[in-house]
């Protein structure tokens, strides 16, 4: 009884090296699925460069990206009413060794709040600070017609509803 034992469990082995082999013959396959992911750098999100406004309204908003130098990128927003600025923020996506940071400066204040970039492809960079009350998250879109948009959300818990700011290209 021993025997057989033995003999079905070599077969079992024997057929699973054999549906192994089988079913992936090149054995690059299974190597090139492993490997990471390219890691996310500012250049990651160097799409996002330009000047960009809402349209024209009561309300106008503009977002201004500079070229990446020396490892990080600098933004403004400004949001003017009539003939009031109401609301204006210093920006910028910079390298650490942990990461790469978004840091939002609303009205000037200091030190900034930090959120990670978490995902970026070539039209959509998320940021996060799940820690932070709201926004929790910031994303970037880029459109086929070249546009722009920014999103700010939460998890849904807080009283802050996400806001959406779609921009075009201001051209200057």
């Amino acid at each position: 009884m021993r025997m057989i034992s033995m003999l079905f469990f070599r077969a079992g082995v024997a057929l699973g090296v054999l549906f192994a082999v089988v079913a992936a013959p090149d054995s690059n396959v299974m190597a090139r699925d492993a490997r990471p992911a390219p890691a996310l750098t500012v250049a990651s999100v160097s799409w996002m460069v330009g000047n960009w406004e809402t349209e024209p309204g009561r309300v106008q908003t503009d977002e201004r990206w500079s070229p990446i130098a020396g490892g990080m990128m600098m933004g403004t927003s400004r949001t003017v009413a009539g003939e009031r600025t109401v609301f204006f923020e210093f920006l910028r996506i910079e390298t650490r060794p942990d990461g790469v940071f978004y840091v939002a400066q609303p009205k000037g204040r200091h030190p900034g709040v930090d959120f990670k970039l978490v995902r970026a492809t070539d039209q959509e960079a998320v940021f996060e600070n799940l820690a932070h009350d709201f926004p929790k998250r910031i994303i970037y879109r880029k459109s086929a017609d070249g546009s722009l948009t920014a999103r700010i959300e939460g998890d849904g818990t807080e009283k802050e509803k996400p806001q959406e700011f779609r921009y075009r290209s201001a051209g200057r």
